[in-house]
């Protein structure tokens, strides 16, 4: 079955109680672990809940290009990501995604 997340449904709060676990990225090249280190509210916009940030870091290596990839999590389901590459992070890649 297909658990994909209603994007207009997430809040910051969905992300919060999961700082520092792993989401599965599907890229190209495979699948890239990535760990959630930020999730912080970004002001005020027309979706409920607010605008939102989240910051990923994938381990170190080719970066990949800013795109929508589906992220998994065991409890949020599969999310449609629009991930930006950001700079190193913590020893690898960092990546972020903004809910406006």
């Amino acid at each position: 079955m297909d658990s994909r997340a209603d994007l207009a449904a997430l809040k910051v709060g969905d992300f919060s109680s999961h700082l520092d676990t792993l989401f599965d990225m599907q890229a190209p090249g495979g699948r890239i672990a990535l760990k959630l280190v930020k999730a912080e509210s970004a002001g005020q916009s027309m979706r409920a809940g607010g605008a939102f940030s989240l910051l990923f870091v994938a381990p170190a290596g080719p970066w990949l290009p800013q795109a929508i990839y589906p992220v998994e999590h065991p409890a949020l389901g599969i999310i449609e990501m629009f991930l930006v590459p950001i700079g190193p992070m913590q020893g690898g890649n960092g990546y972020q995604a903004v809910f406006a």
